[in-house]
């Protein structure tokens, strides 16, 4: 079965309901308290989005997520009580998409929510390519190439940087870039600044002096064409 959203958390009664006002807005969501029970869900279900939170009984969200991101690229959103820039750094840079503080409100959470869903149900199609020295990137395939050799991009660092390659030699304000990416205006800039770190590091021969992705501080970020 395939549901449009999974709720991984050991707090029964926030699940609970968090699970049933979903329902009421017709995103079919399905809920489990541990790292045991997700594994097993996955054995004969399949989801669309994962909401994880990081403290899960005598398991941890964090393993969780990099056991999942082996054989799943999905969109997961942490949810947790846990407030430290380090545990939101660590929760980006093993493979979430977002990090959503807890006490959550249902209605920005849902709006959150079917954001991503539409984002990945409803791609947008576009055409050909941008090449550039030895980076290539095919919008057809949604494949992105250095030195002849793919790299493999999560869906949402595959956005950000075709958002930036279409827009390149432009200075890009990271407004725009939480409007137009993850369409969402509630993002906090850790997310962005893991992100384009990530994508410096696939796609930049030296990722502390950049060629293609550059911060233009206080601002945003620009991705600067050498042809």
């Amino acid at each position: 079965m395939i549901y449009d959203c999974l709720i991984v958390d050991d707090e029964i009664m926030l699940s609970e309901n968090t699970r049933e006002y979903f329902e009421m807005f017709h995103i079919k969501t399905a809920w489990v308290a541990d790292e045991e029970s997700c594994l097993e869900f996955f054995r004969n279900n399949d989801t669309d989005l994962i909401l994880l939170d990081i403290n899960l009984g005598n398991s941890s969200g964090f393993d969780l997520c990099k056991h999942l991101r082996r054989t799943t690229s999905v969109p997961i959103l942490f949810i947790s009580a846990r407030t430290s820039d380090d545990d939101m750094v660590l929760a980006l840079n093993i493979g979430g998409d977002d990090y959503i503080k807890k006490p959550y409100s249902l209605t920005v959470l849902l709006a959150k929510v079917k954001a991503v869903l539409k984002r990945y149900k409803s791609p947008a199609v576009e055409e050909g390519f941008f090449a550039d020295g030895d980076f290539y990137i095919d919008f057809a395939e949604k494949t992105v190439s250095v030195d002849g050799v793919k790299t493999e991009l999560k869906a949402m660092e595959y956005k950000l940087l075709s958002y930036l390659v279409n827009n390149r030699n432009r200075v890009i304000p990271k407004d725009e870039l939480f409007r137009n990416v993850w369409e969402d205006a509630i993002v906090e800039d850790n997310t962005l600044n893991v992100h384009v770190r990530r994508l410096r590091e696939k796609i930049e021969k030296n990722p502390n002096e950049p060629q293609y992705i550059k911060t233009e501080r206080g601002v945003g970020y620009i991705f600067e064409a050498r042809l």
